[in-house]
């Protein structure tokens, strides 16, 4: 499943309330598989690393990568008889011999194309669903994730635009513990200080009605072929609410409705 949103809307509050409700379901980070694989140096990683550090963008066929190994190695996905898989700690994802290194490697297009979905078999264990979080967020990437796996249900939450700007310019952070209030609906017990510490709150540089109307536009524009293309899959589902208690009990109804007993 994917959840699909302009910023502001609470994807991150719906996934974490959705993860709580069915225990069954995870969540996989693009982001946190990709810092992931940094960390441990894997092939795969120290090649991600050097395009970073250059101020490149990650190619799309690292993160499907990325994707396809933590579905293998938690055996969701399997490959059938004669197909076998590549890992990302092992030579064989660069398609080089073993006397090379991925991250000697600067071409993506290098690598050998990963296995279409035909040639795998799924998990149809209900611990084996997830939500994927950070990825497709265009239609070409959708294209490229459908060659590995089907998606099941894409989730647009919809929240009126002077609804998210209120939300977010009304925003105060307490920086050391990373907890947000909001004046209009969570304000603090004392104005402008953290109710546990006392200590000041603070309001992001970004965090002003031009710069989000800016990113709401860039959003619009560029989700409409993603959402386009999941509608013509036939499993995208949109849901408008004015908060994140308004959405909740009809996102779960819907997921009730198509996956629950």
């Amino acid at each position: 499943m994917i959840l699909v949103g302009a910023p502001g809307v609470g994807k991150g509050t719906q996934s974490d309330r959705l993860l709580k409700r069915y225990p069954q379901l995870s969540s996989i980070s693009s982001g946190d598989l990709l810092r992931d694989n940094v960390r441990q140096k894997t092939p795969l990683g120290i090649q991600a690393d050097s395009i970073m550090r250059t101020g490149g963008l990650v190619p799309d066929t690292m993160i499907i990568r990325l994707i396809h190994n933590a579905l293998t190695t938690r055996g969701w996905l399997v490959p059938v008889s004669g197909a076998e898989t590549l890992t990302l700690n092992s030579s064989a994802t660069t398609g080089l011999d073993s006397s090379q290194s991925l991250s000697h490697s600067s071409n993506p297009s290098s690598l050998p194309p990963l296995h279409t979905r035909h040639d795998y078999n799924y998990s149809d264990s209900p611990s084996a669903s997830f939500i994927l979080d950070g990825f497709p967020r265009t239609s070409d990437q959708a294209a490229q994730l459908a060659q590995l796996l089907p998606i099941n249900m894409v989730i647009h939450i919809h929240t009126p635009t002077p609804i998210v700007l209120d939300r977010i310019c009304n925003r105060w952070i307490h920086p050391a513990s990373g907890r947000i209030y909001n004046t209009t609906f969570n304000a603090p017990k004392v104005d402008r200080k953290d109710d546990l510490t006392g200590e000041a709150l603070i309001q992001r540089d970004d965090d002003n009605p031009e710069v989000w109307k800016e990113r709401l536009r860039g959003f619009e524009e560029k989700s409409q072929p993603l959402l386009a293309h999941y509608e013509k899959e036939g499993v995208l589902w949109k849901v408008e609410g004015d908060s994140s208690d308004e959405i909740t009990p009809k996102i779960f109804e819907e997921f009730q409705r198509r996956f629950g007993a």
